[in-house]
């Protein structure tokens, strides 16, 4: 397959197939002419990046998901763990984002939105929590 038709059946921008080729997590063959040849397997492993980014992973987890895919004697927990971590991680962004939408609410709340000047939105963000 081209890089035309690898990206259409895994639905990752030809850009983005270059980038994983550039950093080493896929290498396709190049024919005499030098144009890529992806295989059934690099298309899978395409599928498989495409999935975990879509989950979130970094980059450096979906490389060692991906090796950790290709070794056959690999431990689940290996597999558990970097899961688990990128979970925590999801946790600590919910968390993160409840008390920015907690903090915004009180301040539209406050706000009258009318035409005064005063503007308690505007008043908190210019706060600067130092004491």
């Amino acid at each position: 397959m081209n890089i035309g038709e690898v990206a259409e059946k895994t639905g990752l921008p030809a850009k983005t197939i270059r980038y994983y080729e550039d950093i080493g997590l896929v290498r396709p063959l190049r024919g005499d002419n030098g144009y890529r040849q992806f295989r059934d397997s690099d298309a899978h492993k395409l599928n498989f990046l495409g999935r975990a980014r879509a989950l979130g992973f970094s980059i450096e987890d979906c490389r060692d998901l991906l090796a950790l895919w290709e070794d056959q004697d690999r431990a689940s927990a290996d597999v558990r763990q970097i899961a688990k971590g990128h979970l925590a991680e999801i946790e600590r962004k919910i968390t993160d984002l409840s008390a920015m939408r907690d903090t915004l609410q009180g301040l539209v709340r406050a706000c009258h939105g009318d035409d005064r000047p005063d503007c308690p939105i505007l008043n908190g963000l210019a706060e600067t929590g130092l004491s």
